[in-house]
């Protein structure tokens, strides 16, 4: 997927989660941040972020906050990135797909795709994952009651004879493993086993991050507690 037009910037301040201050082109603007998580380890006084300028006169905001730099890594932190990034990669998971739906109800959930391939037909979740400590990458950075529930609806879509994936869009390139984060949401932790041992079907997929782009590239193990 790619981005318009494209700034640099350097972060200055997170008055909420909705906005951030950012000086670019010598002027602090008001952005908008396309990620309501805590972040707290990519938005730090002094980044470099990137900015998509929007081109709508009507909105309150010109920009939207989309990449930053957290040391030599790019990270795209774009909440709506991974799933038009995992639409595209799709087809590489699912050979023979014929079929592939976004926002597609399911008991009381509202998975991020329905997919049919090869005679069988798909729920698939996808997560975006920007948490990075040492080259690991976790999920999620705060906790998640929705997430653990849309584990439990996958379980739910296999008993009911549909196939279910889990797929987690991490948000960077070149990363050593994928687990969940324990530490900060344990039940969530538990869940995502839980789903593996029922036989839901679980990925995770690096992605080259440009200023203007991301792009699901190669698949990242996966490491349970």
């Amino acid at each position: 997927m790619t981005y318009g037009k494209v700034v640099k910037g350097t972060f200055l301040a997170r008055p909420n989660r909705f906005i951030a201050l950012v000086e670019t082109g010598g002027q602090v603007e008001t952005c908008h941040v396309k990620n309501t998580g805590r972040c707290r380890e990519l938005l730090v006084q002094g980044a470099a972020v990137y900015l998509e300028e929007s081109g709508n006169s009507k909105r309150k905001t010109r920009f939207d906050l989309i990449a930053v730099e957290k040391g030599e890594r790019l990270i795209n932190m774009d909440s709506q990135a991974p799933n038009k990034a995992a639409a595209e990669y799709l087809p590489t998971l699912l050979p023979g797909l014929t079929l592939l739906r976004p926002e597609t109800a399911f008991g009381s959930s509202r998975f991020d795709f329905y997919a049919e391939a090869a005679g069988e037909k798909w729920f698939v979740e996808v997560k975006g994952v920007t948490l990075e400590e040492d080259g690991v990458v976790l999920f999620p950075d705060a906790p998640t009651e929705r997430g653990v529930k849309h584990l439990h609806e996958l379980c739910a879509a296999l008993e009911a004879g549909y196939r279910a994936m889990a797929l987690f869009i991490v948000q960077m390139a070149d990363v050593a493993y994928f687990t969940p984060n324990a530490r900060t949401h344990p039940a969530f932790a538990l869940a995502l086993r839980e789903a593996q041992a029922k036989g839901v079907a679980l990925h995770a997929v690096d992605c080259l991050v440009t200023p203007s782009s991301l792009t699901a590239r190669r698949p990242v193990e996966i490491r349970l507690p």
